[in-house]
This record gives C-alpha cells, structure tokens and sequence, in this order.
C-alpha cells in the first residue's frame, strides 16, 4: 500500500512534465482572428489532393520517362506535406501559421530519410541520382580545381578588395543577420564565428577553398561580414524586445491599409522571448549542452562544403543553395527548443524537431566520410587533434568569461538596487 501511495506523486510529475512539454514545443494558436484559417479542413484538402492525383496520372506522356519520374517525385514530396499538416506536431512557433512549421518538420524528416537511404548505397548509385536530376552535373567542377586561393596575399588593392564583394559575400552576411536573430547572444555568436575561422584553418589541407588571406578572413570576414551580420541582428532582436506586443484581430481594423498592413505583420513573431543562455548559477550540464550546440554548429556549418566537394557541385547550384535554405528554417525551431531544454528545469528533453535536426547533421557527416574515403584518407590528424583542442578550450574560456560577465552585471544590479 505505501509503495502505491509513494507511486502517485512521481505519476502526476510526469503528466506535469509531458504538459509543459507540449506547451513549449508544440505551441497552440491563442485569439484566433479569423477562424477559418485555423479550423481543419481535412475533407477539402482530402478532395484536393485526390483530384490532383488525378491529373497527374492522367496526363501523363508515355515518351518523357525521365520527365514523370520527376513530376512523381514532386507529387510524392507534396503528398507527405500534406500528411504533415495534418499529423505532425505544430513546434515552438505559431507564425505566420503552424501548418507551416508542421511542413518544415515533414521536409526535415523526408531529408533525414533520404540520408539515411544514401549511406546505404555506393558513390556511383547517388552520381546516377544526381545526374537524372541534373544532366549538366556531369560536367560540374569543383571551385578548387579551377580557382587558386590565397595567392599574392601582400598585394592589397582596392579593385581587389571590391572583388570579394560578390552575392557570396551578401549571403554570408544576411546568414549571420540570421544566426544572431536566431542564438540571440553577442558572445555566442561571436565565439561561433572565430572558432570556425580556425576550423577553415585547420581544415584548409583537405578543402582547397578555405585557405584565404589575412586581411580577407580577420577583416572581410570577421569583421564586415560576421561582425556586420552579428550586429544587424542583434539590433533586430533589440528592437523586437522592448516592442510592445498587443495584436488587434484584422475585423477590429478598418481601413484598408490597416488591414494590409496587420497581414503583413502576421510573417512577424507573435511575442519575443528574452533569451538568457548563462545564468551566474550556470550549471555544468548546461555549460556542456551550450559546448554540444557550439560543435554541432561547426559540424553543420563543415558539411555545407566538404557536401559539394565530394558530390561535385558549385555553391551556386540548387543542390546547394536549397539544403542551406531548408537547413536555415530548421534551425529556427531546434534552437529555439534546445534553449527550452537546457534552461527550462522542468523540460526533461529535447523537442523532436530538435532530434531530427541532429540526427541530419551526423548522418550528412557520416555520408562525407563515406563517400569522401580518397580525400580524408589525406588527413593530417595533427591538425584534426589540433583542431578539437584549440575549439574546446577556446569555446571553454568565452564559455567560462560570459559566465563571469553574468555574474558581475548581477552584482552591479545588486549593489544598485541597494543603493
């Protein structure tokens, strides 16, 4: 009888904790402003999506084999995101719609099974999948076989400096812009964007392309292009912090600019959740979590190019730019749920988009190194042994100084509020 008694409290814990799971990672829409957007449709989509398999079955030309196969695989693709709409979890996030961050989660979960589908075949077999995509992959080149890097470093000029000013350099900006919206902490982001300048250094013998010259890695890169992007964003979530969050349902308004202009503001967050990833009582495990979030970073970050490098693609190709794209909107949601479980006590484990998310990143890991044997097989483990000692005890001391700098602005705060 005692045991049963002693039972109970643990069962209403975990029916607790399984509750406040749910309320962070799987958000419910609160004042819903026109209803039929967020009522279920599930007749209607039902109806749609029958009637489009309809048409592509029907319409069909028996002489373009190549061209159905494509047309399937599309099909395919929409059909599981719209199982996803209608069975996956919404996420951490209710904007501009949930049934779009249901999608995300889907394509996440299609990509992670495509991965593991690749590990499982040869190099040849994923050349003959690339090539029915594209035709024109059979005659790509790698950047580094046709481009030279680092050369005549001491000549600085300013023709050549304009040069590095291309649609690259912008999207390297507007991907920090992003990255600080996303981790939300100066010193995180700042400590990401050094370390990986080391691992470009580090990594420079098997990836051609990182090796770069002083000037354009400490200043174009970490200066103009992370700092640039760093600040941005930063000043971007600045702002949407002491905003003042009060929606007005779009049938209160009624101009017509109005109403435009609250349409807009849906693309907007809902709310803005102060982001606070060191306490001064940080603990261990939850400097540890922040040290797996700043390696998994690297490793994502890493994939990007030994990705094409081995698979033989340019930066410029959908191949590319589309995991980068997919890769961007993923993370929005697990990051936003690893912050949950490393500072929310009661959050006992990460969120699913979080899982998916990591489980990606291993397996596109594991595809390079097996797909990569000839180029890894000219690795210098000094470097690698090198690499991950300088990243731990540099990601350590900034770990360690933004834990003091959290503790000494708490005691200024004290000694303030005492005054």
């Amino acid at each position: 009888m005692a045991s049963t008694l002693s039972l109970r409290p643990a069962g209403r814990d975990d029916a607790n904790y399984k509750l406040h799971f749910r309320m962070i990672n799987e958000q419910q829409v609160e004042d819903i402003c026109i209803d039929f957007f967020y009522k279920p449709h599930t007749i209607t989509l039902l109806t749609v999506t029958v009637l489009s398999l309809m048409y592509f079955a029907f319409t069909r030309d028996d002489e373009h084999s190549d061209n159905n196969l494509r047309v399937g695989l599309i099909v395919v693709v929409s059909f599981f995101l719209v199982i996803s709409v209608l069975a996956f979890p919404n996420g951490p996030f209710t904007r501009p719609h949930p049934a779009i961050w249901r999608m995300v989660f889907g394509e996440s979960s299609l990509n992670h099974s495509d991965y593991l589908s690749f590990v499982r075949v040869g190099l040849s077999q994923v050349k003959t999948l690339m090539y029915w995509l594209d035709p024109n992959l059979r005659y790509a080149t790698r950047e580094a076989d046709i481009m030279e890097y680092a050369v005549n470093c001491s000549v600085i000029t300013w023709e050549r400096i304009m040069s590095h000013f291309d649609i690259f350099a912008f999207g390297h900006f507007g991907g920090w812009a992003m990255k600080a919206l996303l981790i939300r902490s100066y010193g995180l982001c700042w400590t990401i964007s050094i370390t990986w300048e080391l691992t470009e250094l580090f990594f420079m013998h098997l990836l051609p392309n990182f090796a770069e010259c002083w000037w354009d890695q400490v200043i174009l890169d970490i200066l103009l292009c992370n700092g640039g992007g760093i600040w941005l964003g930063m000043t971007v979530c600045r702002f949407l912090e002491i905003r003042t969050y009060r929606w007005a349902s779009i049938k209160e308004i009624h101009s017509t600019t109005g109403k435009i202009k609250r349409a807009v503001l849906q693309f907007t967050p809902a709310s803005w959740t102060y982001v606070r990833w060191f306490d001064p009582k940080s603990s261990f495990q939850r400097l540890a979590g922040i040290y797996l979030f700043m390696i998994l970073w690297q490793l994502t970050e890493l994939n990007t190019f030994f990705l094409k490098h081995i698979f033989v693609f340019q930066a410029s190709h959908p191949l590319s730019w589309c995991r980068i794209l997919l890769i961007g909107v993923i993370t929005a949601p697990t990051v936003r749920q690893y912050y949950a479980y490393l500072t929310d006590t009661q959050c006992k484990r990460v969120g699913t988009q979080c899982w998916v998310f990591g489980a990606i990143a291993f397996l596109e890991a594991l595809a390079c190194v097996k797909f990569g044997h000839d180029l890894f097989s000219k690795t210098q483990i000094r470097y690698v042994l090198l690499w991950l000692l300088c990243l731990a005890l540099i990601t350590l001391l900034c770990l360690n100084g933004m834990v003091w700098y959290e503790q000494n602005k708490m005691k200024v705060r004290l000694c303030r509020s005492l005054q």
